[in-house]
């Protein structure tokens, strides 16, 4: 028994496996629930819900009405998928034993990481999406906006690595003195009773929400689990998918995620023709390839995107705490700006909702969806071997030099 155990407690699973998984997930829950996978709408509801704690007359705020702000974040099935998703990778943190607090060596990063966090909550909800609804989960609803945000991120993730690796960002190296001693052996385990503790509650609640007749609460609660299972055990982060391609030609995440997302799509496409499902489609406009810019960059100076903050977090990575906060501030400023500041008006009144079975039919879409992502599956890999190539060639400059 141990010997099943210790692999799936003791180390990381592959990340294909479980973009995989994610993926025929995904497509189940819009089955089941006709929504999608999202976290930041429900970081846009936090923020309108801390609004009115504080006596704030939200009430004529219209990107409030649209995204449907109503009861609190522990009544939304949406609330659910968030809260699930911290449990989830809470409790695997916990039964492999690795929680510990981490605090980063200098104190910039926090400021960093609260100023990326708003850049990447106001952008991702200027595109009416972040990595997930308007990329994993939004290419597999056909939404053509889904598109124009992935080419925007990527270039917004370029600029946010050039950014990153400026002295400027970095600040003085912090040295540590070596020679210390080793820590002491744990003796005694606690960490993985309490999540065994947790992990027992947890599902009692799920039991309690479908024994009650709360079905979408129950179902919120329950995927939002296995999604933070799945990002917890697979260190799943979108921005190590975009940014370790431009630094270290890196590309086992993105080449996971594209698996990911041609499964959930093919998937998707099944049901939508089987339950006569109506496809989620967001507006396509200039606020889409503003926001993805602005979301790859923030995503690149917080060093996380809503997943990989999200199990970073429970992990014990305390920088991450600012980032969630800049998350839920940035995107409840976007419901700000969207009226008050003319958002609306100037980036997205002039654009309109795009589904590519309404455009082209149900075999169309899957079919340019497909070839869409064998495309950027080869462009990642054309990047890959470009950097090596580059690094190999330097290496050689340096040795014919020296």
């Amino acid at each position: 028994m141990k010997s099943i155990l210790q692999p799936i407690f003791t180390r990381y699973w592959n990340p294909y496996v479980v973009l995989l998984i994610a993926g025929i997930l995904s497509a189940l829950y819009f089955t089941l629930t006709s929504t999608v996978w999202a976290v930041t709408g429900e970081f846009t509801r936090l923020g309108g819900d801390l609004l009115l704690l504080f006596g704030v007359d939200i009430s004529g705020w219209q990107y409030f009405d649209m995204v449907h702000l109503q009861g609190t974040t522990w009544n939304r099935p949406d609330g659910w998928i968030v809260w699930g998703m911290f449990a989830g990778a809470l409790i695997m943190v916990l039964l492999s034993n690795s929680f510990k607090i981490r605090l980063p060596k200098q104190k910039r990063r926090y400021v960093q990481g609260l100023f990326g966090g708003i850049i990447a909550g106001f952008g991702a909800r200027l595109a009416l999406g972040c990595n997930l609804a308007a990329f994993f989960t939004g290419v597999p609803q056909f939404s053509f906006h889904s598109w124009i945000f992935i080419v925007a991120t990527g270039i917004g993730t370029f600029f946010g690595a050039k950014l990153t690796k400026t002295r400027w960002w970095k600040g003085k190296p912090s040295l540590t003195r070596g020679g210390g001693n080793p820590s002491p052996v744990k003796k005694r385990i606690i960490q993985p009773y309490i999540g065994g503790a947790i992990a027992v509650l947890y599902i009692g609640l799920i039991v309690y929400f479908f024994a009650t007749g709360q079905k979408f609460l129950g179902l919120g609660a329950l995927f939002g689990l296995a999604f933070g299972i799945l990002i917890e055990r697979g260190q799943i982060c979108f921005t190590s998918a975009f940014r370790d391609l431009f630094l270290v030609g890196r590309s086992v995440m993105a080449k996971a995620i594209i698996i990911g997302m041609a499964v959930s799509s093919i998937l998707t496409i099944s049901v939508i023709s089987l339950f006569d499902l109506t496809p989620i489609t967001q507006i396509a406009a200039l606020s889409t390839f503003v926001g993805g810019v602005l979301f790859g960059l923030g995503i690149v100076m917080a060093s996380g995107c809503e997943t990989g903050m999200m199990y970073r977090l429970m992990e014990g990575q305390l920088l991450f705490l600012p980032v969630f906060v800049g998350n839920i501030i940035g995107a409840t400023f976007l419901a700000y700006a969207w009226d008050h500041l003319r958002v609306y008006t100037v980036l997205v009144k002039s654009g309109t909702k795009v589904n590519l079975i309404d455009s082209i039919g149900p075999v169309g879409a899957i079919s340019v969806t497909l070839a869409m992502l064998a495309g950027l599956y080869a462009l990642t890999v054309y990047g890959e071997k470009r950097y090596h190539r580059k690094l190999i060639a330097k290496k050689g400059m340096n040795v014919h030099a020296s």
